[in-house]
């Protein structure tokens, strides 16, 4: 029994001092051929997201200016109208009366002048008589204007060319003054009302260039008014942003819209720098002895600089360091690296 385990222990040493197998040669990684750019600070805008509406640059409320019933309104939501075309009808029998009464008084000062006149020609009256009629005419004449302005107004006109956006009433529904009846919308041309920090107000003049996404379309936007009283409540102030022409946009459309803040400072590298592995992006820099050191970065806005697309780098990489451009899908950590001109 001893013997048999004094012969293991033996073998078992005898195992341990034999010469291991020889490690195979692993060869070493090719040299990838590469091109690269350098990591470069910049003060650029703090850009900041606001939400706005599109809104048309001519718009109106028509209200009525008489009392009366709505004998008229030949026109449909959403209909296009040319500038003097009329939309509403009110029959309003005070105007009428107005105007016929005035008319009637015209008349008869008309012939009690033609009287005097040919009196004064034959010595029967005075000239002061003749004087006083001609006032009493003028201020005749007036009045028939007035009433027949009043009566005008039972006719609402469009004041410019553009679509019904609201009708607030119907035929025979009766109109009092003041009283909102249709809501007119241009469409020639349309802007963006947004509301921003009041932060952002010293920095902003007029002309400044916003850009804006809506409806999956981006543009820029030219500022074209801005509030000088910010709203004590939501610390904002009010500016309109210019759309330009030919952009396919409907009132009261939704709109992100950036806003340019004070300069900060930043990192940025092309585009073309950073990939996706997965949810983390990376980036190959040129480390020592010219090798490629693979760093997690995190990524900020998409910037364009003479028409290069850039990306705000938030951490991960400092100025300087020179990262590989459109790295090859097989870069691997540690792979030498020949930088082509």
């Amino acid at each position: 029994m001893k013997s048999a385990l004094l012969a293991a222990l033996l073998l078992t040493f005898v195992a341990g001092c034999a010469k291991p197998d020889a490690v195979p040669n692993i060869p070493p990684l090719p040299v990838a051929k590469v091109r690269v750019a350098p990591v470069q600070a910049a003060e650029i805008p703090r850009l900041t997201e606001v939400t706005g509406t599109i809104r048309p640059v001519r718009r109106a409320v028509l209200a009525a200016k008489v009392m009366g019933a709505i004998t008229e309104l030949p026109i449909t939501l959403g209909q296009a109208v040319r500038a003097n075309d009329v939309l509403v009808k009110i029959h309003s029998a005070d105007a009428s009366a107005r105007l016929s009464r005035a008319q009637s008084e015209l008349n008869v000062t008309r012939r009690d002048l033609e009287r005097e006149r040919d009196l004064l020609a034959k010595g029967a009256s005075t000239a002061e008589t003749v004087r006083n009629l001609q006032d009493r005419l003028s201020g005749s004449e007036a009045t028939v204007k007035e009433a027949e302005a009043q009566l005008a107004y039972a006719e609402i006109r469009a004041p410019f060319d553009g679509v019904v956006a609201r009708k607030l009433v119907d035929a025979g529904d009766l109109a009092n003054p003041g009283q909102p009846l249709l809501e007119l919308e241009g469409t020639g041309e349309f802007e963006v009302e947004a509301t921003i920090p009041d932060s952002f107000a010293a920095t902003l003049k007029a002309g400044a260039l916003f850009a804006i996404e809506t409806g999956g379309t981006t543009f820029s936007g030219t500022l074209r008014e801005i509030s000088s009283r910010a709203d004590p409540a939501t610390r904002s102030i009010q500016v309109k942003i210019a759309v330009p022409a030919g952009n396919s946009v409907r009132s009261g459309q939704f709109t992100r819209v950036l806003v340019p803040g004070p300069a900060i400072r930043a990192l940025l590298v092309p585009a073309e720098a950073v990939s996706l592995n997965g949810q983390m992006e990376r980036v190959f820099v040129v480390g020592d002895g010219n090798r490629a050191v693979l760093r997690l970065v995190r990524s900020g806005a998409a910037r364009t600089t003479a028409g290069r697309p850039l990306v705000e780098i938030l951490s991960g990489l400092a100025e300087n360091e020179r990262v590989v451009l459109a790295p090859p899908a097989g870069l691997r950590e540690g792979q030498p690296l020949e930088v082509l001109p």
